[in-house]
């Protein structure tokens, strides 16, 4: 799982910290921190902060091509 925030894009609402504390963390009161490389356990909590963001801020490729299995 691969995680991109558009720092660009984020207002700093940090709806999303609170559902996934592990991955995301606010810094100050508008610095959004995140860890691009989430543990899978982290899985669900990723995918609802996400959802959460007002401003769409957040990607998140579940299967980026670095995850896939090759043949």
């Amino acid at each position: 799982m691969r995680l991109v925030v558009d720092l660009n894009r984020c207002q700093g609402y940090a709806q999303c910290v609170p559902l996934a504390p592990e991955v995301l963390k606010l810094l100050g009161e508008e610095a959004l921190t995140y860890d691009p490389n989430p543990d899978a356990s982290q899985r669900q909590r990723v995918l609802r902060a996400a959802a959460s963001c007002p401003v769409q801020a957040i990607v998140v490729e579940v299967d980026p091509p670095g995850d896939r299995d090759t043949e």
